[in-house]
This record gives C-alpha cells, sequence and structure tokens, in this order.
C-alpha cells in the first residue's frame, strides 16, 4: 500500500544504508515528459525530496499543487496516468476535475397505471393520449412505417432486456442493443431504432470503409486534417525525397478502434504498407503521455494485425514505443535520412530505392 513520502524515505534510507538514496536527478530523465506533473510538483509539500529523487513507480503519496491552488495526495503511478480523455491542464487535479463534470439530477418516470388494453395485447399507458377509436398501440403503428420489424428488433436487444421489449408498448424507452456484426453494444431508443439507427461503428463505417477489405488504404472522410506545421514540412520533404502516394489518410482494420473500423495515421503509405506517426507532448503536455501511450499501443497492434508497420518519431522527451520509432528534436535532413534507413530495415532497401527520387 501506499505511505506517506517521510515513511517511504526513511524506508529506503534504511534498505540501502545511506542518507540520501536517490540522489538528485536520478530520475530527470524519466519526469521530463510529464511538464504538468514537474510544475505541480513542490519539494516544500514533500519534505525537501525533489521529484527527480522519486522513481516513478514509487508506491508513496505526494502532495500536489493545481494551476488554481488545490493540494491533493497521489501516488506518481496515478499522476502519470492521469488525466484520460481530458485536454485542460487543470484535470490532473480531481478537485478541479470534480467541478468540471455536469451533475444531472436523475429522472424519476412515474410507474405506468394500466388503464385497459389495446386488441393487440399491449396495456394502456395513460401517459400517453391516444385517440379512443386507436384499437393497436403506438409502437405497434410505427412498425407498420418502419423497414424494422418486431422480431428484428427482438433479435439484437440485449437479453435482459428482451422480456421487457416484448411487452413494449410504447416507443421512447432506452435499450442496449448488440451489433449484429459483432461491434458490442450501444444505446438507443426504440423510435431510433424504428427510424433506423445502428451501431455507431457500422454507420460511420458505410461512409467509406465498408467498401474496403482489411488493410487496404484509403481517403477517409472521417480523419482529422492536418494540423501541425512540423507534420506538414514531414510530409513535403517525403513528396520530395520519394515517389510515394501520399493522398490516401486512412486504414481499414478488423476491429474498431473507438468508433471506427479505421485508423488515421498522420502519414500512410500504401506503397510500403507503413504508417508514420509524428508525437510530441502537445500544448498543455498532455498528448502521448499516460493513459494515451496505450491507446497509441492498441494503434499499433491493429495496423500490425493487418500487415502493415508504424514509425512513430517521438519528439521531446518522449520514449520510444515499438521497434522502430525514431526520438528526435524536430524535423531535419538528418531525421529523413534516419527515417529512410528505417524503410530500408522494415521493407528492403532495394524497396525503397525504387521510390527514390
Amino acid at each position: 500500500m501506499p505511505e506517506n513520502v517521510d515513511a517511504w524515505w526513511s524506508r529506503r534510507q534504511m534498505s540501502k544504508g545511506t542518507p540520501v538514496p536517490y540522489p538528485v536527478g536520478t530520475y530527470r530523465e524519466d519526469w521530463q515528459r510529464y511538464p504538468v506533473l514537474i510544475h505541480q510538483y513542490h519539494p516544500e509539500f514533500n519534505s525537501g525530496i525533489t521529484l527527480t529523487q522519486i522513481p516513478p513507480a514509487a508506491e508513496v503519496l505526494l502532495l500536489w499543487q493545481c494551476d488554481v491552488g488545490h493540494l491533493f495526495a497521489a501516488t506518481p503511478e496515478e499522476q502519470r496516468n492521469r488525466p484520460g480523455r481530458e485536454r485542460r491542464r487543470s484535470s490532473w487535479c480531481p478537485e478541479c476535475a470534480a467541478g468540471a463534470i455536469n451533475k444531472r439530477m436523475p429522472q424519476v418516470r412515474p410507474d405506468p397505471v394500466e388503464v385497459g388494453v389495446y386488441e393487440c395485447g399491449h396495456p394502456r399507458d395513460p401517459r400517453r393520449i391516444d385517440d379512443a377509436s386507436e384499437s393497436r398501440c403506438y409502437f405497434c403503428r410505427r412498425l407498420d412505417s418502419s423497414p424494422t420489424t418486431r422480431d428484428e428488433l427482438l433479435s439484437i436487444v440485449t437479453p435482459g432486456a428482451r422480456a421487457e421489449l416484448s411487452a413494449e408498448n410504447g416507443t421512447a424507452r432506452t435499450y442496449r442493443w448488440q451489433c449484429p456484426r459483432g461491434h458490442g453494444t450501444y444505446a438507443a431508443s426504440v423510435e431510433k431504432m424504428l427510424g433506423g439507427r445502428r451501431c455507431t461503428v457500422c454507420a460511420h463505417a458505410a461512409a467509406a470503409a465498408d467498401r474496403y477489405r482489411v488493410g487496404d488504404a484509403f481517403v477517409s472522410p472521417w480523419a482529422p486534417a492536418t494540423a501541425s506545421a512540423a507534420e506538414a514540412d514531414l510530409r513535403q520533404r517525403l513528396a520530395e525525397q520519394f515517389d510515394f502516394d501520399l493522398t490516401c489518410n486512412a486504414v481499414k482494420v478488423a476491429r474498431p478502434f473507438f468508433a471506427h473500423v479505421e485508423v488515421w495515421p498522420d502519414i500512410v503509405i500504401p506503397d510500403l504498407r507503413i504508417a508514420i506517426e509524428y508525437d510530441t507532448i502537445g500544448r498543455h503536455g498532455l498528448e502521448h503521455v499516460g493513459k494515451r501511450e496505450d491507446v497509441d499501443r492498441r494503434k499499433d497492434r491493429l495496423l500490425r494485425a493487418c500487415d502493415w508497420e508504424v514509425v512513430r518519431l517521438r519528439m521531446g522527451k518522449l520514449e520510444p514505443l515499438g521497434p522502430w520509432d525514431i526520438v528526435a528534436g524536430s524535423v531535419t535532413g538528418a531525421l529523413m535520412s534516419r527515417l529512410a534507413n528505417q524503410f530500408g530495415e522494415i521493407r528492403g532497401h532495394l524497396m525503397v530505392q525504387a521510390f527514390a527520387r
């Protein structure tokens, strides 16, 4: 279990037999990847021990201070795995993060009171105003104008809600549905399902990915535009050095990556089946660190599973994630030479030379 910094430091002094078990600067390179954490750590709150004296995997509770001034305790591991999907610097602080959550009051619906039944066998719901002459419930009437049948709905709703849906006489209820193509479950109301709503992954794939085989590179309407000047410079240098087709921006993968069956590398080279990723820590030091490294690794695994290879240019203090990654400071001629050499190591130097200008 984590212990306070004084107890942890004393125990390390005893185990190593020295008053300073970790000299200042011992773990400087490990912490340089997390500039926000360096900014939030203060030795005066932690018995004068600097952050460079603390192993990133140490089970010790440290005091941190966010930009607003909140003090909170967390282990190095907890801090390195934050902030999840948030991009704000304050999201490293639990108090700031909790205050940013929009808390909704739960809606309590009154239980329906059965007042007779329709001819279709479903009970009348007093909350719904129906013409007294209607012989069937709204759900059954809605099915007449929908391309989806009741049996189709029952076949894709999750097992726990199947009996409840069988007795449904309205369409506002939200259930969880199972994608027939194996993309998992998703939430939607019966009304939306009758209108043609389907799994988000399927809907996105219909725009482009469904027309391609796994491993094919293509132009996707979902891929974000290039936002980095350095990335644009890298693309331009590649176009000047090699006769690659750089028009594609996506690769079809076998399993969903979030809400898509495609991934969007920064640069796609179909001629070599190589994807290039340009990684930096971003403006606030939140990109490609902590849990986001796990997302990068998952993306790389999906690409390698369909016979692609990934070369990540890890800029600044980011460490390599894969066997072909390159650590660099900026896009230079020397970096381009190293990148060309990696292409040759992956696909063969003669193959790469065939595309040289």
